[in-house]
């Protein structure tokens, strides 16, 4: 089978990005692993790594500087659909975030987005609902001290 297309989209801004440069370097059944460069240079970070754990909805990325160094795991809750037919992903980002330093500090962020976007109509009920639930599942992980292995398997599979 063919390699699939892998797009992301995005409420805020407005936009569906075709991810045509990221690499699958592993895929199963829920979960798959991607390398890539930033689509936009920033001075901070220049490329990473991200594991789509798509029946759990998440997107857990690192960020990695020109050096490859570590600035920080970003943590994106997602939904994703496939199309079989023509063989591409959609992540859509549902807003909600996590940001995870080096340290360990742990900062959600984008929580205003879900209110904001719910009352511009952007997003349905069902979509902040499963963003919330999504990323308070992901929390407990986080919390719980899963995390670790979380990244483990995704750095074994790059």
């Amino acid at each position: 089978m063919s390699v699939p297309k892998l797009y992301r989209k995005r409420y805020m801004p407005s936009e569906v990005v075709h991810l045509k440069d990221d690499i699958i370097t592993y895929q199963g059944e829920n979960v798959m692993v991607t390398k890539w460069d930033v689509l936009h240079p920033k001075a901070k970070f220049s490329h990473g790594v991200s594991c789509y754990y798509m029946d759990k909805g998440w997107k857990i990325s690192k960020f990695l500087n020109k050096n490859d160094e570590l600035v920080y795991y970003y943590c994106d809750i997602i939904d994703t659909t496939y199309n079989e037919e023509e063989n591409f992903y959609v992540f859509t980002d549902l807003l909600a975030d996590v940001i995870i330093y080096e340290d360990g500090f742990v900062k959600v962020v984008d929580l205003g987005e879900i209110a904001e976007a719910l009352e511009e109509g952007i997003i349905t009920d069902r979509e902040a609902k499963l963003s919330l639930s999504r990323l308070d599942a992901l929390l407990e992980v986080i919390y719980g001290g899963g995390l670790p292995e979380m990244i483990a398997f995704m750095e074994q599979k790059v």
